[in-house]
């Protein structure tokens, strides 16, 4: 909102790029886990259900940290956009975090739970998942639509809009995208997390061999949708530079083909980590996309900065907090990166 020296627009371009890395990185992590909570709820068997939970028992909380980090990222370097955008997603974003809660309840408490609680323990989990998939896919499409601003002088502008204003068919539609994608990362993590002869990694297997071609369809529609809707999308990947997209595209076909060998040769540590490069890829050409803009057509970058002081105070207390946060999450990861099979619900 207010005019940044050339040393305030470094730093306030290297805290998007932190915010960046967090959104990205949780979408990597925790995708994986939203997918398999999908996919549970297709699972017959209970002790499966069970097993499904505590394969992530060790990682998830580690990977949902990257979505309060990004918030709180927001909250403290853009805190016009963290004002007005919660404003105008509020409905998305508390249906959300509702899910997040509940799936949390479900993966802690399920082990303890009688007999009788543990099915809707299961219920619960697989359904929040799918909440959590699909209203943040729902609130990043309403994101990229914008929405208006009042323009008071010597006022912050604030959102005005009804609470509905985020529902549209491009909203809903990446709503089920997103739920899509996850729902592919999660078979193909139950894949690596479970034994060769468990009856439910068969299942993932089955269940990855026909969502992989549902995931590219629909990748290939949000792509023409987006630039038959934004005329900002479409300039930026049909402009002068459009080489850079078709590199970018071409990254992300090699990536899908390497993921769907390696799926199919049965390695499925390999098949995983393709994917989540090809979501790295994806999620990083969405943002460069959206630069400079965080909202379309409402708030750019520099623009929704906070003021000098909270900027560089910020920065001094939170500087060194990523790559403490990215060694915790990779030392979870190693720790608890063997396959497990069904038995493990019983602890």
């Amino acid at each position: 909102m207010n005019s940044l020296t050339q040393v305030q627009s470094i730093i306030t371009f290297a805290w998007w790029m932190a915010f960046s890395l967090s959104v990205v990185l949780y979408v990597v992590l925790d995708g994986a886990d939203l997918g398999a909570g999908v996919f549970s709820l297709f699972v017959r068997k209970a002790e499966e259900r069970g097993a499904i939970m505590s394969a992530m028992a060790g990682t998830w909380d580690a990977n949902e940290t990257w979505l309060i980090v990004a918030g709180g990222v927001m909250f403290a370097a853009f805190p016009f956009v963290y004002g007005s955008a919660f404003s105008y997603l509020m409905i998305p974003l508390a249906l959300a975090l509702w899910g997040m809660i509940t799936r949390a309840v479900a993966l802690e408490f399920r082990h303890v739970a009688e007999a009788r609680w543990q099915r809707f323990s299961d219920l619960a989990f697989g359904l929040s998942s799918l909440v959590v998939a699909f209203f943040g896919g729902m609130a990043l499409g309403a994101v990229m639509q914008g929405f208006p601003l009042t323009h008071d002088a010597g006022t912050v502008p604030t959102y005005v809009g009804g609470a509905l204003r985020f529902i549209s068919p491009f909203s809903i539609w990446t709503g089920i995208a997103s739920v899509i994608a996850v729902t592919q990362g999660g078979v193909l993590f139950i894949r690596a997390r479970f034994h060769h002869g468990e009856p439910i990694r068969r299942q993932a297997a089955r269940w990855s061999s026909v969502i992989f071609y549902l995931a590219l369809a629909v990748a290939i529609v949000t792509i023409v949708f987006s630039m038959a809707i934004f005329p900002w999308a479409a300039h930026k990947w049909l402009g002068p530079n459009f080489w850079i997209w078709a590199i970018v595209l071409l990254a992300v076909i090699i990536s899908a083909v390497m993921m769907r060998t390696a799926a199919n040769r049965d390695k499925d540590l390999k098949a995983l980590i393709w994917f989540t490069v090809a979501l790295a890829i994806m999620s990083i050409a969405f943002l460069a996309t959206l630069y400079p803009w965080m909202v379309p057509g409402t708030w750019t970058i520099y623009s929704g900065a906070s003021p000098a002081v909270s900027l560089f105070t910020f920065t001094l207390a939170m500087g060194g907090f990523f790559p403490i946060m990215i060694m915790y999450n990779a030392y979870q990861i190693w720790v608890f990166r063997g396959r497990i099979s069904a038995m493990e619900v019983h602890h």
